[in-house]
């Protein structure tokens, strides 16, 4: 850990108070009672998108790690191991349980911590379906809680959960480990003993496939091996092996606890998974220890688990922490064309494959460290009382995507681990393009407040493709399904940034702009959209990283040139009569008000870029350019109350929400009005009034697109709220101090995903006026930040 994250722990304590409710758990944090169905969710709008339903909770794991997820319903149920690839299925084995007993009571209680069954009789034994509501769940990324309340369980025990995610650190928050404490305390006059029970299924060679479950998972050769070191006791989990060098499929998993003074562990080394589970039920529900069998075989293709069980006492009025940690070691990313990566952790934990022990020991033993590192980390956000509760809990579980989102970071094997590793971020398993361009504008902004060396490391892996060419044909799908035949187009050609760096079935970060729905060369946002979060990095970091500036201003300054090619004499590039931008289904014509407005930003960050670096012929060029661009721009586009989303006449009177990105992030860097000020607000007071509050209830965040006699616009995109576009839009109004309008389009979001339609930890990319979604778990609403990156300009 930094020194700087260090420093956070040293000032976390002084009125810390005030953050938490009576529980311990923030104030902020996002609460569901235990297991409790929703009514009216939302679903999937198109066929083949990803629907898993809300059963779902705040992930573990470190970036590109790999992550899983335990539901507010107690099941480990998602699971993002393999790169790109998204499971969603259950292990019955996979779970905690918890014993109690009163002294002096002949028996105690035992009860699997989940408000679920087994459907098939697996593990039958076990005494499972915890009642629903008795507790609460809380998530406040990347921690979350278990608050079990239950008037068969004397002790109030609650379950606190997290990785070791924590700012400007790139080390432990690359690790493959998670951390469970039990929070326990005994508020009777009597003294009871309490035993909790994390068993775990051999999971090893499970993420070897592309299906979207377990079925057909291997288990030949997988094993069980019992540790007990200095103290520290659990199940290494593995699998025989061909070579030395492991496969992408190959490695461990392992559970772990310590055993302190007052604090007993005890263990099953192996049983079956899918039996009747009496090996551990038996002896746990008796006394709340297990038989400490070591037990151990080669699996023949039965499925094979192990468990552990920590068991201590706690007097009347005492209180108890203890720890447990689930670690895991799967060291080889394989992408599509056979290349193989290492992952970031390790750079510190070698690539054999064999190190999930030594992983599991570390989270035991920094695991009061991490915690309160996170703590002082959120501090200020969750009790600055100027803010929304449910705003600043929102703030938080939307980066949960920056870890869970198909995160990739690690190097070639055999590279030189002085390079730098490569990073990037699915757009979404939908559509699993690695570091889509247009959408990182709105997502990655987290990712450089908190982790801005990640940042751009992306930026200059995108600056890199610039200048260069892929010159093999892909099927343009949009154009060909327009005109009956196949249409082609070349994959990147010189000068276009790139829409994404490559897909998981391919060979990302080596072959870049996967062919597919639209030829993005010629999209009219892309280049704009690079040359700004170039700027953006360096302003928000301090405006000290010059050789950054100097490192992309190639790539700048040629994806500038690029797009006046589209520039037919007014200063302005044009679309051509294709959905040529984000907005990828929305045909655009002439000057339009979104990407003509992100080229006005554009101008003028290469001018200040230019400026920063003395490159005085550039600067000028880029300001005369600009004050040309401008005049068009507003002249062709400006209708009295606000900017018309092109120049076709059949888009007479459309309201585009997004049309001022470009301003956006013009004020978030500081590179003032590329408009006068007075139209900003109207264009703002515009949209508040027809694409928020005359969109179904007002309280669903912006629909893109509004005519101006108050109907929706006759557009699959158009019809559909999308989150980062919503918060754009929010986070220019506050910017204007228009505050309380602002906080209102983002409860808009909260509403949807938190509170009516279960979009929690998998929020979509887009809904309807039904709520309904397209595109979960997608990477734009991670732009929830830019509200916190401002500042005042009125």
């Amino acid at each position: 850990m930094n020194l700087r994250s260090r420093a956070f722990c040293l000032v976390f304590f002084l009125g810390c108070l005030t953050a938490f409710a009576q529980d311990g758990i923030p104030k902020s944090a996002w609460r569901r009672p235990l297991g409790l169905p929703l009514e009216n969710a939302g679903v999937k709008r198109v066929a083949g998108d990803i629907d898993d339903g809300y059963w779902q909770g705040a992930p573990v794991g470190g970036f590109g790690a790999g992550t899983f997820s335990r539901s507010y319903r107690g099941d480990f149920a998602r699971w993002h191991i393999k790169a790109g690839v998204h499971k969603y299925d259950v292990s019955y084995a996979n779970e905690f349980a918890m014993f109690q007993q009163v002294e002096g009571e002949a028996t105690g209680v035992a009860k699997v911590l989940l408000n679920d069954h087994p459907k098939q009789g697996e593990l039958a034994s076990w005494s499972w379906d915890y009642p629903v509501g008795a507790g609460e769940y809380a998530a406040l990324y990347p921690k979350s809680w278990y608050d079990y309340r239950w008037e068969k369980f004397p002790a109030h025990v609650t379950l606190e959960q997290y990785s070791p995610v924590i700012p400007d650190n790139y080390r432990e928050s690359s690790y493959p480990t998670a951390v469970y404490r039990w929070h326990a305390e005994n508020p009777t006059d009597k003294t009871v003993t309490v035993s909790v029970l994390l068993s775990w299924t051999n999971m090893s060679g499970w993420f070897r496939t592309f299906t979207h479950d377990f079925k057909g998972a291997p288990n030949q050769g997988n094993y069980d091996t019992y540790r007990n070191e200095a103290g520290m006791k659990g199940i290494v989990f593995d699998r025989s092996r061909a070579g030395v060098a492991p496969n992408e499929w190959d490695g461990q998993f392992a559970i772990a606890a310590m055993e302190t003074p007052g604090v007993e562990v005890t263990y099953q080394t192996s049983f079956q998974a899918a039996g009747d589970g009496k090996a551990v039920w038996s002896h746990f529900a008796r006394d709340g220890r297990l038989p400490n069998d070591d037990t151990s075989w080669v699996s023949d293709g039965e499925k094979l688990a192990g468990a552990i069980a920590v068991r201590f006492t706690l007097k009347p009025g005492e209180k108890k922490v203890v720890p447990m940690v689930i670690a895991w070691d799967l060291p080889v990313v394989q992408f599509g064309e056979g290349r193989q990566w290492n992952r970031k952790y390790t750079d510190f934990y070698g690539t054999d494959g064999k190190n999930a022990w030594k992983i599991a020991r570390e989270g035991l033993l920094h695991a009061q460290e991490w915690s309160d590192a996170i703590d002082a980390w959120q501090k200020p956000t969750i009790t600055d009382e100027s803010k929304p509760l449910w705003y600043r809990g929102m703030l938080f579980n939307e980066l949960y995507a920056l870890t869970d989102g198909g995160t990739f970071w690690g190097r070639p094997v055999g590279s030189d681990k002085k390079l730098p590793a490569s990073f990037a971020l699915l757009e979404c398993f939908d559509y699993a393009y690695y570091g889509t361009l247009d959408v990182r504008f709105y997502a990655s902004l987290p990712l450089l407040k908190f982790w801005p060396e990640i940042d751009k490391r992306v930026l200059r892996e995108f600056a890199e493709t610039v200048e260069k060419e892929w010159s093999e044909k892909g099927l343009w799908v949009w154009k060909t399904a327009e005109t009956g035949s196949p249409v082609l187009h070349k994959r990147k050609k010189v000068g276009a940034v790139p829409h994404d760096l490559g897909v998981p079935e391919g060979d990302p970060f080596y072959v870049v702009n996967e062919p597919g729905w639209q030829d993005t060369n010629d999209w009219k946002d892309l280049n704009s959209k690079f040359v700004l979060m170039v700027y953006r990095d360096y302003v928000l970091t301090g405006r000290t990283d010059k050789a950054f500036l100097q490192e992309t201003w190639p790539a700048v300054k040629a994806a500038i040139q690029y797009l006046r090619q589209f520039d037919h004499g007014r200063g302005v590039p044009e679309n051509s009569g294709y959905p040529d931008q984000t907005y990828d289904s929305w045909v655009v014509r002439g000057v339009s008000a979104y990407s003509g407005g992100l080229w006005l930003g554009a101008l003028r960050a290469g001018e200040e870029t230019a400026r920063v670096l003395g490159d005085w012929t550039a600067q000028a060029e880029y300001q005369a350019l600009f004050a040309m661009a401008q005049k068009t721009y507003v002249a062709t586009l400006w209708n009295g109350e606000y900017f018309l989303y092109d120049t076709d006449a059949s888009n007479k009177g459309v309201i585009q929400a997004d049309q001022l990105a470009g301003q956006w992030y013009a004020h978030m860097t500081g590179l003032g009005d590329l408009v006068p000020r007075a139209m900003q607000r109207s264009v703002l007071k515009k949209i508040y009034a027809f694409n928020v509050n005359q969109f179904g209830d007002g309280n669903l965040g912006a629909v893109n697109g509004m005519n101006a006699d108050g109907t929706v616009v006759d557009n699959v995109e158009a019809r559909e709220v999308w989150a980062g576009t919503t918060l754009g839009y929010a986070a220019l109004l506050k910017s204007l101090g228009i505050e309380e309008e602002s906080y209102h389009v983002v409860h808009g979001l909260f509403h949807v995903i938190y509170e009516s339609k279960g979009y929690w930890f998998r929020t979509p990319e887009a809904w309807d006026v039904t709520g309904n979604f397209r595109a979960s778990m997608y990477m734009r609403p991670a732009g929830l930040w830019g509200m916190e990156m401002m500042p005042a300009v009125r």
